[in-house]
């Protein structure tokens, strides 16, 4: 078992930023791709980003050159670095655990509780 919770979230203008964090325990972190996923009431879940152990990592469109997604596997870790951001990013981000580096998120094992992102216009 992986144990994910997301911190950093709140309320900001558009424009502003946000990091988010998430933080694990449980079993050995840098054997898993960490992603980010979010998620509006009554849509899909979305793909945001993921991070693979050795630090590849894979972009919505919708969030290149704005958002940036790292770990730090000495602390069990992962980050998303949110700039520039508009009121469409407004959502709950979720945090989540995987063998793979994958867009997919039922290919993702493990899932934090999720953290409100709100961007005000």
């Amino acid at each position: 078992q992986v144990q994910l919770v997301e911190s950093g979230g709140g309320l900001v203008q558009a424009g502003g930023s946000l990091r988010l964090s998430c933080a694990a325990s449980g079993r050995t972190f840098s054997n898993y791709a960490m992603a980010w996923f979010r998620q509006a009431p009554g849509k899909e879940r979305e793909f945001v980003s993921v991070v693979t152990w050795i630090g590849t990592n894979t972009y919505a469109d919708s969030v290149k050159g704005r958002f940036t997604i790292s770990r730090d596997n000495a602390k069990n870790t992962v980050y998303l670095q949110m700039n520039s951001l508009k009121p469409e990013d407004t959502d709950v981000y979720y945090c989540a655990a995987g063998a793979r580096r994958r867009v997919d998120d039922d290919t993702y094992n493990f899932w934090g509780q999720g953290t409100q992102v709100t961007v005000s216009s």
